[in-house]
């Protein structure tokens, strides 16, 4: 269990991040944690509830909001992956994701730069830009951030091209032991422009359709967030579902329905961009821990 003084930086932490938003105009939402048909994706397994299933975002529903005419909009709530424990794993956690219409991934990076500082100058790391202490690590939020695409991060951390770790279908494990550990390590790094076939919900570069606007948000070798200009072409986010439900499949679990509410919002949507950020990790970051077990109330095991 989490030690008190623990409880009450989380939640000085949590507010902090309900009035950033608010103060800046983002309608905060609720919507349903239990939901038919999530987003399928090979690398998330989806826990079961009654025949529907446990959300692993809430991102459907808050692009539907999207295009129902909320141009700005947050949400802090509990999300729920099969398998997932580790140090910096729960199989029920808390999310923050916002979306905003009519920008672009770049705005998103800009965000979250305005965000940690604001975060680190209410948790009084600074009053104005800020700095991080994590695992030995300062963490300087002042000077522009870094920002390295997937590709160049491959060339300079890698053993392979990000091409031939794709193509030997060891992306995420050499990611993991060999680009992580250099990401954020000065200033916050930011992992950008995936390859198309790892867009995820992200739409492709209009100069480089080899290429997703897709990044993720790394600290001192953590991932914090993931981010994206969204996709709003419903025939081709309809052909990425299917080969991610092909792929799921191919490892012996059932794919699921296709979310088809979603896809028909897709019609309406506006271009936007979407971002999820995992809160517990945030936490860790201000509180100096280094398990998720340390910054939640209760561990899966201690209940």
């Amino acid at each position: 269990m989490i030690p008190v003084h623990g409880l009450h930086l989380r939640a000085v932490l949590i507010q902090a991040l309900r009035t950033f938003f608010i103060d800046r105009g983002y309608l905060e939402v609720e919507t349903p944690i239990r939901i038919p048909a999530p987003a399928p994706e090979a690398y998330i397994e989806p826990l079961t509830s009654e025949g529907w299933f446990l959300q692993t975002s809430p991102e459907l529903c808050m692009k539907r909001l999207l295009a129902a005419g909320i141009p700005k909009l947050f949400q802090i709530c509990k999300c729920f992956r099969k398998g997932e424990r580790g140090d910096r794993h729960l199989p029920e956690f808390t999310m923050l994701e916002w979306y905003a219409a009519s920008r672009d991934y770049r705005d998103l990076m800009t965000d979250c730069e305005v965000l940690l500082r604001y975060l680190a100058a209410a948790m009084g790391k600074g009053e104005k830009a800020g700095v991080l202490e994590w695992q030995g690590r300062r963490i300087d939020l002042g000077p522009e951030w870094e920002r390295i695409t997937v590709a160049e991060a491959f060339h300079r951390y890698a053993p392979c091209t990000v091409e031939e770790a794709l193509a030997e279908d060891r992306f995420d494990e050499l990611l993991v032991e060999y680009v992580e550990p250099h990401l954020g390590t000065a200033t916050p790094t930011f992992l950008c422009d995936y390859p198309a076939t790892l867009g995820a919900l992200a739409r492709l570069s209009p100069t480089d359709p080899t290429v997703a606007e897709r990044f993720e948000l790394y600290v001192a070798g953590l991932e914090l967030a993931n981010g994206f200009s969204e996709l709003v072409d419903p025939i081709e986010q309809r052909a990425r579902f299917l080969a991610e439900q092909k792929a799921i499949r191919l490892q012996g679990r059932d794919c699921g329905p296709l979310p088809e509410v979603f896809l028909d919002a897709l019609e309406t949507m506006p271009p936007a961009t979407g971002i999820a950020l995992g809160v517990d990790r945030l936490v860790m970051l201000f509180a100096g821990a280094d398990n998720i077990d340390q910054v939640v109330a209760f561990t899966p095991e201690g209940l």
